[in-house]
């Protein structure tokens, strides 16, 4: 079962990716992840991609697309959930040279107005990965992680300029995945839906599943 999930920020990729990994043991290849991990290494590497982060832009192809790679040959080369990959028909055309073929599409679809709400009120705490919502789920005490007490902080990209820059993004990295797999998708080759986003979590789940059982 190899999946892409994608959607605008705030859709809630992650987590579904994490509720379907949880149920049927898929693992998730999320490159913000990876990307996390890679800039929390401070090194030359990370702290290029710690800058392009900041200012809302995409990490560049090759680096990216041979982090993901690596991963999915060395360890989930039969099943896997890709979220935030690929992003450019130069990162589609290069997992297929490797003979990675996707089976299944899921598209959040979230209104701009909600994708604000959604990513300015996040909330994280960085040791644990723990996340909070300042509406939608805060925390017990205000600004402070539920089990440590440690403050809580905000994702270097979740500001104002930076998500503008991630939606304009974004309209890009729909327009090239739809049309790379319009034709497989139109002879149902790979099975492709679109959810709205703005659904309970549950619900959008529910979705999902049927979705996969289905086909």
């Amino acid at each position: 079962m190899k999946i892409i999930i994608f959607g605008p920020p705030g859709s809630g990729k992650g987590t579904q990716s994490k509720m379907l990994m949880k149920k049927y043991n898929i693992p998730i290849i999320s490159t913000g992840e990876i990307l996390r991990k890679e800039m929390s290494r401070n090194n030359q590497l990370g702290i290029l991609i710690k800058n392009t982060i900041q200012k809302g832009k995409l990490i560049d192809d090759n680096i990216i697309t041979k982090l993901v790679i690596k991963i999915i040959k060395t360890k989930y080369i039969n099943k896997f959930i890709l979220d935030g990959f690929p992003r450019t028909k130069q990162q589609i055309e290069y997992i297929q040279k490797k003979n990675i073929f996707i089976k299944y599409i899921i598209e959040l679809v979230l209104s701009k107005k909600i994708i604000y709400e959604r990513i300015l009120g996040r909330r994280i705490h960085v040791n644990s990965g723990r996340t909070y919502h300042i509406k939608y789920h805060p925390p017990k005490i205000s600004n402070q992680d539920d089990i440590t007490n440690e403050k809580l902080t905000t994702r270097i990209d979740d500001n104002i300029e930076a998500i503008n820059q991630r939606l304009i993004e974004y309209k890009k990295i729909h327009h090239i995945i739809y049309k790379f797999f319009q034709h497989d998708i139109e002879n149902k080759n790979i099975k492709y839906i679109q959810i709205n986003a703005a659904l309970p979590i549950k619900e959008i789940f529910s979705k999902i599943e049927e979705f996969l059982y289905r086909n």
